[in-house]
């Protein structure tokens, strides 16, 4: 078993067009990114809302189940 987790950037932008860049591993869930996000962003994980179009990404899915992958471009809103 490979122990060592790939690491991937992601590109989290709001709608003022601010991007944070978040290094994670594509096993994280999208709630282990919303809590990266809210450590640079500075704002409480709960508030964090992750789209791509129309699609709400919900915290217990694994980034990989989203095939969210090096560089890929995620929305940020606020509740």
């Amino acid at each position: 078993i490979d122990l060592r987790k790939e690491m991937i950037e992601v590109n989290c932008i709001d709608r003022l067009g601010k991007m944070t860049k978040v290094r994670c591993s594509e096993s994280d869930t999208i709630g282990d990114l919303k809590e990266l996000v809210a450590d640079q962003v500075g704002t409480s994980a709960e508030r964090i809302i992750l789209k791509k179009w129309y699609t709400v990404f919900k915290d217990h899915i694994c980034l990989r189940d989203y095939e969210i992958t090096h560089l890929f471009e995620i929305e940020i809103y606020y509740k």
